[in-house]
C-alpha cells in the first residue's frame, strides 16, 4: 500500500477532530461548520444551517503538493452514512495518490456529462433574468424586472439544500420536503409559509425554464402536484376615523424624528390610493395641470406593478400636499430625500411607521405609530383605508378598483372579454376615478377638520366660563 498524505483538522479549528457519528451529521447548526473524523484522517463532514451534511476527503496532490478536496456525497442515514463514507475513503487510500487524483477527475467528468447542477442552472437563470431587453416604453431594462427578489429566493431557499444535486435528479419529493422544512423552520431559518411559497414559485420558474427547448437540462419540472400550503390570511387593517384624525394631525408635529417629506408621502398615499413604489419617485415632470381643472399624476409603467401607465387624478387635497413638498422651483422630485434631490428610499415610509432597532433589539428610533399611540399599520394599509372610505361613501367597486390599479373583468355578472381591455378599450376612466378620489378627499377633510372644530368649541366654552 503506497503512503498517502492526508490532512487532519487545523489545530485552530474549534474542538479539533472527533469521531464522526450519524448523530454528528444530523445535528442542527446556526452557521456552516466542518467536522473532521479522528478515526479516518482526511475525512470530514460539512454541515449547513439548512440541515444538509456532505462528506469530503482532504488529501495532498502528489504532483503539485497542494491540498485538495474531493467531494464524496451527501449524508443519508440509510444510503450514505458515516460508515459508508469511511469505507469509501479507506478504498481510496488503498489505490494510492495518483489513482485518487484520477478518480476525482473522472467523477467530475462524469458529473459534467450527466448534466448541470441546480446551482449551475440557478446562476444561468439569474444571468438570463437580469439581461437588459427593450421594454414597451422603449427603455432597456432587465428581462425580469423583479429578478433580484427571484435570485434571492433561489440562492437563499433552494440552493443550500439542493444546489449540489444534478438538476435532472431533483424530484417532486425533494421540493415538497424542502417546502415543509421551510414552513416548520427546519431549513435553518424562521418558520414561514410565505417563504415556502416564494421558494416554490421561484423553483417552478427555474425548472420550467430549464426544460424549455434549447436547454432541456431537465425533462420536466418537479414542481407539479405539490401538497397545498396553508392559506395566508390577507391583512385587513383599516384605520378608523379617530385613528385617521390622530394620524393626520400627528404627522404635522414638529417633534417627530422623521423627515417632513416622508410624512407628506404617507398623507399622499392615503389621499391618492397609489402604491409606495409608484408615488415615492414622483417627479415634477410627471405632474400635469396642477393649477387647472384637471390636475393629474402620470406614473410611468416602469414603476407600476402591472407594467402599465397610470393616470391618477389629483384631488385638491393631493395638490396641497404636492405644493408643500415642492419647496423650490429647482426641486425635481416631489418627495426628495434629505440627502439631495433624489427620491426617498423605497421602504422609507414603512420604516418611518415601524421605527428602527439596534442589533440587540433595542429601539433606535421610535416609529410614528408608537409615537402617536396607534396600533401598528403599514403604508399599504393606507390604500385599504382609502378604498374602504370610498366603499362607505357608496362608490362602485369597479371604480374603486381602477383607482387602486386593479384589473376589472366582471361587471354586473357579465364577463368582459380580456381582449377588450388589452387591445381595444384604452379608456382610463378618469371621470370615474376623479369622482372617487374627490369623494375620499372630501371625507378626509371632514374627518381631520372635526378635531379642529372640537378644539375651537372647547376653547369657546372655556372663555365663556
Amino acid at each position: 500500500m503506497s503512503h498517502l498524505t492526508t490532512t487532519a483538522a487545523s489545530p485552530k479549528r474549534k474542538g479539533g477532530p472527533t469521531i464522526l457519528t450519524d448523530r454528528t451529521c444530523e445535528k442542527r447548526v446556526t452557521k456552516r461548520i466542518k467536522v473532521y473524523d479522528r478515526k479516518c484522517p482526511g475525512l470530514y463532514v460539512s454541515i449547513t444551517p439548512s440541515g444538509v451534511a456532505s462528506f469530503s476527503f482532504k488529501f495532498t496532490d502528489p504532483e503539485t503538493g497542494k491540498q485538495r478536496c474531493g467531494w464524496l456525497g451527501v449524508y443519508n442515514s440509510e444510503t450514505f452514512n458515516v460508515d459508508t463514507a469511511r469505507s469509501t475513503v479507506y478504498a481510496l487510500k488503498a489505490v494510492g495518490n495518483a489513482a485518487i487524483v484520477e478518480t476525482f477527475h473522472s467523477r467530475k467528468a462524469q458529473k459534467s456529462r450527466a448534466g448541470k447542477t441546480v446551482d449551475e442552472i440557478i446562476e444561468e437563470r439569474i444571468e438570463w433574468m437580469e439581461t437588459p431587453v427593450k421594454k414597451p416604453d422603449g427603455e432597456m431594462r432587465p428581462r425580469i424586472e423583479t429578478w433580484e427578489n427571484v435570485a434571492s429566493h433561489l440562492r437563499r431557499l433552494l440552493s443550500p439544500r439542493l444546489g449540489k444535486k444534478l438538476a435532472r435528479d431533483v424530484t417532486k419529493h425533494d421540493i415538497a420536503t424542502l417546502s415543509n422544512d421551510i414552513v416548520a423552520g427546519r431549513h435553518g431559518g424562521t418558520p414561514s409559509v410565505a417563504n415556502a411559497r416564494h421558494m416554490r414559485r421561484a423553483a417552478s420558474g427555474l425548472f420550467n425554464w430549464a426544460a424549455e427547448a434549447g436547454r432541456e437540462y431537465v425533462t420536466a419540472s418537479p414542481c407539479v402536484n405539490l401538497p397545498k400550503l396553508d392559506a395566508e390570511h390577507p391583512r385587513q387593517r383599516v384605520l378608523s376615523a379617530d385613528e385617521i384624525r390622530i394620524f393626520w394631525h400627528g404627522l404635522d408635529r414638529e417633534d417627530l424624528p422623521w423627515d417632513r417629506r416622508t410624512r407628506l408621502a404617507l398623507k399622499f398615499e392615503l389621499v391618492t390610493m397609489l402604491r409606495s413604489g409608484e408615488l415615492l419617485a414622483a417627479a415634477r415632470s410627471e405632474l400635469h395641470d396642477l393649477d387647472g381643472d384637471n390636475p393629474r399624476f402620470v406614473v410611468p409603467l416602469k414603476r407600476v406593478k402591472k407594467r402599465r401607465d397610470i393616470i391618477q387624478p389629483l384631488s385638491s387635497l393631493a395638490v396641497e400636499i404636492i405644493c408643500e413638498a415642492l419647496t423650490n422651483v429647482q426641486q425635481q422630485h416631489v418627495f426628495a430625500s434629505p440627502r439631495g434631490d433624489q427620491p426617498l428610499e423605497r421602504k422609507a415610509m414603512a420604516t418611518a411607521l415601524r421605527g428602527t432597532k439596534r442589533k440587540g433589539g433595542e429601539v433606535r428610533t421610535p416609529g410614528i405609530c408608537a409615537l402617536l399611540g396607534l396600533k401598528p399599520f403599514t403604508p399599504h394599509d393606507l390604500r385599504r383605508t382609502a378604498a374602504t372610505l370610498a366603499g362607505d361613501l357608496g362608490f362602485d367597486e369597479a371604480a374603486i378598483a381602477r383607482c387602486l390599479d386593479h384589473a376589472v373583468t366582471k361587471k354586473q355578472d357579465v364577463i368582459i372579454p380580456t381582449v377588450t381591455g388589452k387591445v381595444y378599450n384604452h379608456s382610463k376612466r378618469l371621470k370615474q376615478k376623479r369622482a372617487v378620489l374627490d369623494g375620499v378627499a372630501a371625507e378626509l377633510r371632514r374627518i381631520i377638520e372635526a378635531a379642529v372644530s372640537m378644539k375651537q368649541a372647547e376653547t369657546e366654552l372655556l372663555l365663556a366660563a
